[in-house]
């Protein structure tokens, strides 16, 4: 007995946030009969893998995709593909979820290689502390010191 993992990730931009991914992924195990020909096995690695790309990109995009996705030999499928679904539209609360320590570090280092003292930056949005930063102010304020936005 043989056993077949197909597995298929993707990662792609979260619309409307910066430095943020969903990740999608889907896999699936099969058991594969005895005595396959190196023609057979290699269409069911074939079709095994097609179907869980199509399954992940499906899920992304909502659309079925235009390859057909009946395998040449059945597929006993021991593991059902799983992936998060798609974020429709990010609620309000959403624009203040906090800034990520990797958004913060990369703010303070170019604070630090600018010599730009940031205190004044949080007093006018009312905060004392980089911690408390949301991701989209941090983002704002990486994008002023980098020069991407006008002040």
């Amino acid at each position: 007995m043989l056993k077949l993992n197909a597995s298929f990730s993707k990662k792609v931009p979260i619309p409307g946030q910066e430095y943020s991914s969903q990740g999608y992924s889907a896999t699936i195990e099969s058991e594969l009969p005895d005595g396959l020909t190196q023609k057979q096995l290699e269409a069911r690695i074939s079709d095994t893998f097609e179907l869980v790309r199509d399954s992940v990109e499906k899920e992304i995009t909502g659309n079925p995709v235009n390859v057909p996705m009946t395998p040449a030999v059945p597929i006993p499928v021991t593991q059902v593909p799983v992936a998060p679904a798609p974020i429709a539209q990010q609620p309000a609360a959403a624009q203040n979820v906090a800034a990520s320590p990797k958004q913060i570090k990369y703010l303070l280092d170019l604070a630090r290689q600018g010599n730009i003292q940031l205190a004044d930056y949080f007093q006018q949005l009312g905060i004392s502390d980089p911690s408390q930063l949301s991701r989209k102010n941090c983002s704002n304020l990486i994008d002023q010191l980098s020069g991407k936005k006008a002040a």
